[in-house]
C-alpha cells in the first residue's frame, strides 16, 4: 500500500513544482515611477464625498456665506449652531414633576451617552441633581442632531446651549410648569390638613 501511495505523492510533487515554475515565469507588470501621463476616473462621486461634513444641507459650503445681518434671531442662532466646530457643552432639564432616585438620572445619562455613540455622537452626559443633566461635546457640529435627539426623549423637557433654550412646540417655559406643579402640591397639602 505505501508503494502505490509514494509514487502518486511524487507525481503531485512534480506537478505542484510545474505550476509554480509556470507562476513564477510569468510576466511581470512593470510601474513606472512617473505617473504624470496616467488617468484616474475610478472614482464616483460618492467616493468624493465620502468623509465630508453632512451637517451642511444641499449646496451649503458652495458660493458665499449667509448674509447674517438679514436674520432673525432664531435663524441666526441656527445657523451659528451649524458653524460650530469646537467642544461645547449645555443641560438638559429633565421633565419636572417625576420623582427620580439618583441612580435613575445616573441610568438616562449612561442610556444617552451610549444610545447617542452608536449613532457617532460623541457628547457625554453627568447627572447634575435629580432634574438636570450637563452635557460635553468634542465636535460641536453635531449640536443640531444631538438637540433632535434630546427633544425626542420623553424624559426630557428642555435643551439649552449657550443662551437659547429649545422646547417640544407648545411646551410652556419650565418656570410655569414649576409654578403650576407647586400651585398643585400646595392644593393638595391643604385638602389634607382639612
Amino acid at each position: 500500500m505505501a508503494r502505490v501511495a509514494w509514487p502518486g505523492a511524487l507525481a503531485a510533487f512534480f506537478l505542484l513544482c510545474a505550476a509554480a515554475e509556470v507562476a513564477l515565469g510569468a510576466k511581470r507588470v512593470a510601474i513606472p515611477d512617473d505617473l504624470r501621463d496616467v488617468v484616474d476616473d475610478e472614482e464616483d462621486d460618492e467616493w468624493r464625498s465620502w468623509g465630508a461634513s453632512h451637517s451642511r444641507g444641499p449646496g451649503r459650503g458652495d458660493g458665499p456665506p449667509p448674509d447674517l445681518s438679514r436674520m432673525d434671531p432664531d435663524a441666526l442662532q441656527a445657523e451659528l449652531l451649524r458653524g460650530q466646530t469646537g467642544p461645547s457643552f449645555g443641560f438638559v432639564k429633565l421633565r419636572p414633576g417625576t420623582p427620580r432616585s439618583r441612580e435613575d438620572v445616573m441610568g438616562i445619562a449612561t442610556r444617552w451617552t451610549n444610545v447617542l455613540r452608536t449613532g457617532s455622537v460623541e457628547a457625554k452626559f453627568v447627572a447634575v441633581d435629580f432634574g438636570t443633566l450637563m452635557f460635553t461635546m468634542e465636535k460641536g457640529r453635531d449640536v443640531l442632531e444631538l438637540k433632535e435627539f434630546i427633544l425626542s426623549q420623553a424624559e426630557a423637557y428642555e435643551f439649552k446651549i449657550g443662551d437659547k433654550i429649545f422646547r417640544r412646540p407648545g411646551d410652556p417655559p419650565l418656570d410655569q410648569v414649576l409654578e403650576k406643579l407647586q400651585k398643585e402640591k400646595s392644593h393638595h397639602k391643604s385638602k389634607d390638613e382639612l
